[in-house]
Protein backbone atom coordinates (compact mmCIF):
# COMPACT_ATOMS: atom_id res chain seq x y z
CA UNK A 1 0.00 0.00 0.00
CA UNK A 2 1.27 3.48 -1.14
CA UNK A 3 1.93 5.93 1.60
CA UNK A 4 2.95 9.49 1.79
CA UNK A 5 5.75 9.17 3.98
CA UNK A 6 8.46 12.04 5.23
CA UNK A 7 11.59 12.50 6.86
CA UNK A 8 13.80 14.98 8.32
CA UNK A 9 16.88 15.63 10.09
CA UNK A 10 16.24 18.41 12.92
CA UNK A 11 18.27 19.76 15.91
CA UNK A 12 17.26 18.92 19.59
CA UNK A 13 15.15 21.96 19.65
CA UNK A 14 13.57 21.27 15.82
CA UNK A 15 15.39 22.91 13.53
CA UNK A 16 16.42 21.44 10.37
CA UNK A 17 18.78 24.24 9.20
CA UNK A 18 20.19 27.96 10.36
CA UNK A 19 18.25 31.16 9.73
CA UNK A 20 17.21 31.16 6.35
CA UNK A 21 19.48 32.69 3.31
CA UNK A 22 17.80 36.03 1.89
CA UNK A 23 21.03 38.43 1.01
CA UNK A 24 23.85 38.18 -0.92
CA UNK A 25 26.52 35.75 -1.24
CA UNK A 26 26.23 31.75 -1.80
CA UNK A 27 24.44 29.63 -0.05
CA UNK A 28 27.28 27.18 1.07
CA UNK A 29 28.80 29.95 3.16
CA UNK A 30 25.80 30.86 4.78
CA UNK A 31 24.26 30.45 8.24
CA UNK A 32 21.38 28.41 7.03
CA UNK A 33 23.39 25.89 5.27
CA UNK A 34 25.76 25.22 8.80
CA UNK A 35 22.75 24.49 10.53
CA UNK A 36 21.67 22.50 7.76
CA UNK A 37 24.52 20.51 7.49
CA UNK A 38 25.39 20.06 11.03
CA UNK A 39 22.22 17.98 11.40
CA UNK A 40 22.46 16.20 8.29
CA UNK A 41 26.10 15.06 8.98
CA UNK A 42 25.57 11.40 9.65
CA UNK A 43 23.40 11.31 6.49
CA UNK A 44 26.67 12.31 4.42
CA UNK A 45 29.28 10.45 6.26
CA UNK A 46 26.71 7.32 5.34
CA UNK A 47 27.62 5.02 2.71
CA UNK A 48 24.51 4.52 1.62
CA UNK A 49 24.23 8.19 1.00
CA UNK A 50 27.77 7.88 -0.62
CA UNK A 51 27.26 5.31 -2.93
CA UNK A 52 23.80 6.91 -4.45
CA UNK A 53 25.73 10.20 -4.73
CA UNK A 54 28.44 8.37 -6.64
CA UNK A 55 30.98 9.53 -4.54
CA UNK A 56 33.58 6.85 -2.30
CA UNK A 57 34.31 6.07 1.24
CA UNK A 58 31.29 6.47 4.27
CA UNK A 59 30.86 4.11 7.09
CA UNK A 60 28.04 1.37 6.64
CA UNK A 61 26.49 1.09 10.14
CA UNK A 62 22.90 1.43 11.40
CA UNK A 63 22.63 5.09 10.29
CA UNK A 64 23.38 3.99 6.66
CA UNK A 65 21.26 1.25 6.52
CA UNK A 66 18.49 3.61 7.31
CA UNK A 67 19.69 5.51 4.51
CA UNK A 68 19.39 2.58 2.08
CA UNK A 69 15.90 2.22 3.47
CA UNK A 70 14.92 5.32 2.52
CA UNK A 71 15.56 5.16 -0.93
CA UNK A 72 14.56 1.47 -1.66
CA UNK A 73 11.14 2.43 0.24
CA UNK A 74 10.07 5.44 -2.44
CA UNK A 75 8.62 4.90 -5.79
CA UNK A 76 8.13 8.78 -6.32
CA UNK A 77 9.15 12.25 -4.69
CA UNK A 78 7.52 15.26 -3.69
CA UNK A 79 9.46 17.92 -4.06
CA UNK A 80 9.42 22.64 -3.47
CA UNK A 81 10.70 24.41 -5.92
CA UNK A 82 13.38 26.34 -3.84
CA UNK A 83 14.77 22.58 -3.08
CA UNK A 84 14.56 21.32 -6.89
CA UNK A 85 16.29 24.63 -8.25
CA UNK A 86 18.87 24.55 -5.34
CA UNK A 87 19.99 20.63 -6.11
CA UNK A 88 19.58 20.92 -10.27
CA UNK A 89 23.38 21.81 -10.19
CA UNK A 90 24.83 19.62 -7.91
CA UNK A 91 22.90 16.32 -8.28
CA UNK A 92 24.15 16.94 -12.02
CA UNK A 93 22.82 14.78 -15.06
CA UNK A 94 22.44 11.41 -12.56
CA UNK A 95 20.37 12.78 -9.16
CA UNK A 96 20.01 10.63 -6.33
CA UNK A 97 16.61 9.97 -6.61
CA UNK A 98 15.62 7.27 -9.44
CA UNK A 99 12.17 8.06 -9.99
CA UNK A 100 9.25 10.69 -10.71
CA UNK A 101 10.18 13.84 -9.04
CA UNK A 102 6.82 15.77 -8.26
CA UNK A 103 7.88 19.44 -8.02
CA UNK A 104 5.57 21.64 -6.33
CA UNK A 105 5.88 25.09 -7.68
CA UNK A 106 4.07 28.51 -9.13
CA UNK A 107 6.26 28.77 -11.97
CA UNK A 108 5.67 26.71 -15.02
CA UNK A 109 8.54 24.71 -16.25
CA UNK A 110 8.42 21.51 -18.87
CA UNK A 111 9.49 18.31 -17.43
CA UNK A 112 13.06 17.69 -16.84
CA UNK A 113 14.52 14.33 -17.67
CA UNK A 114 18.01 13.21 -15.99
CA UNK A 115 19.35 10.05 -15.66
CA UNK A 116 18.70 7.07 -13.46
CA UNK A 117 15.14 7.22 -13.80
CA UNK A 118 14.88 10.58 -12.31
CA UNK A 119 12.38 13.27 -13.55
CA UNK A 120 11.55 16.61 -12.43
CA UNK A 121 7.54 17.47 -13.31
CA UNK A 122 6.82 20.36 -12.52
CA UNK A 123 3.07 21.61 -10.83
CA UNK A 124 1.56 24.18 -10.64
CA UNK A 125 -2.01 22.90 -9.56
CA UNK A 126 -1.06 22.26 -5.87
CA UNK A 127 0.38 20.37 -3.31
CA UNK A 128 -2.68 17.93 -3.57
CA UNK A 129 -2.18 17.39 -7.37
CA UNK A 130 1.46 16.92 -7.09
CA UNK A 131 0.59 14.16 -4.10
CA UNK A 132 -2.11 12.66 -6.36
CA UNK A 133 0.61 12.60 -9.34
CA UNK A 134 3.13 10.91 -7.18
CA UNK A 135 0.73 8.40 -6.04
CA UNK A 136 0.29 7.14 -9.60
CA UNK A 137 3.85 7.00 -10.84
CA UNK A 138 5.13 5.57 -7.68
CA UNK A 139 4.32 1.85 -8.27
CA UNK A 140 3.25 0.66 -5.36
CA UNK A 141 5.89 2.08 -3.21
CA UNK A 142 6.16 5.03 -1.01
CA UNK A 143 5.63 8.56 -1.86
CA UNK A 144 7.97 10.23 -0.39
CA UNK A 145 8.25 14.69 0.56
CA UNK A 146 11.84 15.19 -0.16
CA UNK A 147 11.24 18.75 1.42
CA UNK A 148 12.08 21.40 2.07
CA UNK A 149 10.87 21.53 5.39
CA UNK A 150 8.05 23.89 4.76
CA UNK A 151 7.01 21.63 1.85
CA UNK A 152 6.62 18.65 4.38
CA UNK A 153 4.98 20.94 7.27
CA UNK A 154 2.60 21.92 4.24
CA UNK A 155 1.67 18.19 3.50
CA UNK A 156 0.92 17.73 7.54
CA UNK A 157 -0.86 20.85 8.09
CA UNK A 158 -3.41 19.61 4.82
CA UNK A 159 -3.63 16.39 6.07
CA UNK A 160 -1.60 14.13 3.72
CA UNK A 161 0.90 12.60 5.36
CA UNK A 162 0.43 9.25 6.79
CA UNK A 163 4.48 8.78 7.95
CA UNK A 164 6.89 11.10 9.45
CA UNK A 165 10.57 9.95 10.30
CA UNK A 166 12.95 12.23 12.42
CA UNK A 167 16.61 12.02 12.89
CA UNK A 168 17.01 13.75 15.98
CA UNK A 169 20.68 14.95 16.24
CA UNK A 170 22.19 15.74 19.59
CA UNK A 171 22.89 19.44 19.00
CA UNK A 172 20.96 22.93 19.75
CA UNK A 173 21.05 25.54 17.07
CA UNK A 174 19.35 28.20 19.03
CA UNK A 175 17.53 29.67 16.19
CA UNK A 176 16.89 29.33 12.53
CA UNK A 177 14.72 27.54 10.09
CA UNK A 178 11.90 25.07 12.67
CA UNK A 179 10.15 22.44 11.14
CA UNK A 180 7.14 22.16 13.26
CA UNK A 181 5.52 25.73 13.72
CA UNK A 182 2.35 28.45 13.59
CA UNK A 183 2.07 27.24 10.00
CA UNK A 184 0.34 24.13 10.65
CA UNK A 185 -2.85 26.66 11.16
CA UNK A 186 -4.12 24.87 14.48
CA UNK A 187 -6.77 25.72 16.35
CA UNK A 188 -5.72 27.27 20.19
CA UNK A 189 -7.17 23.77 21.13
CA UNK A 190 -6.11 21.57 18.59
CA UNK A 191 -3.14 19.42 17.61
CA UNK A 192 -1.51 16.72 15.19
CA UNK A 193 -1.78 13.55 16.88
CA UNK A 194 0.83 10.88 16.32
CA UNK A 195 1.76 6.95 17.07
CA UNK A 196 5.50 6.33 17.60
CA UNK A 197 6.29 2.96 15.56
CA UNK A 198 9.68 2.94 15.65
CA UNK A 199 13.08 4.06 17.91
CA UNK A 200 16.23 3.54 16.57
CA UNK A 201 19.06 4.88 18.35
CA UNK A 202 23.26 5.74 17.23
CA UNK A 203 25.42 7.87 19.12
CA UNK A 204 24.71 10.75 16.35
CA UNK A 205 21.48 10.29 16.22
CA UNK A 206 18.29 9.02 17.17
CA UNK A 207 15.39 7.80 14.25
CA UNK A 208 12.01 8.11 15.46
CA UNK A 209 9.05 7.01 13.60
CA UNK A 210 5.87 8.15 13.53
CA UNK A 211 2.32 6.97 11.96
CA UNK A 212 0.12 10.42 11.58
CA UNK A 213 -3.12 9.83 13.02
CA UNK A 214 -4.26 13.46 12.66
CA UNK A 215 -6.29 16.51 14.06
CA UNK A 216 -7.63 16.02 17.09
CA UNK A 217 -9.21 18.42 20.12
CA UNK A 218 -7.12 19.19 22.88
CA UNK A 219 -9.34 18.01 25.35
CA UNK A 220 -9.52 19.23 29.26
CA UNK A 221 -7.98 17.00 31.89
CA UNK A 222 -10.86 15.81 34.27
CA UNK A 223 -8.95 14.03 37.23
CA UNK A 224 -10.91 14.17 40.24
CA UNK A 225 -14.08 14.43 38.81
CA UNK A 226 -15.09 10.89 38.90
CA UNK A 227 -16.34 10.59 41.80
CA UNK A 228 -13.52 8.64 43.57
CA UNK A 229 -11.70 9.04 46.53
CA UNK A 230 -9.80 12.36 47.08
CA UNK A 231 -7.15 13.63 49.00
CA UNK A 232 -7.43 16.67 51.62
CA UNK A 233 -4.51 18.80 52.34
CA UNK A 234 -4.56 20.58 55.60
Amino acid sequence: MTKVTAQLSVSLDGFYAGPRHTGDGHWMESAEAAGFFRVTRWVTDAMAWRERQGFDGGTHDTNSEIVAETFAAAGAYVMGRRMADGGEVPWGEEPPFRAPVFVVTHRPRETLVRGGGTSFTYVTDGLASAVAQARAAAGGKNVAVAGGGSLVRQVLAAGLLDELELHIVPVVLGTGLRLLDADLGLGEKEGIELAQTRVVHSPEVTHVRYAVTGRAPLLLDDRGSGGGPTTTVS
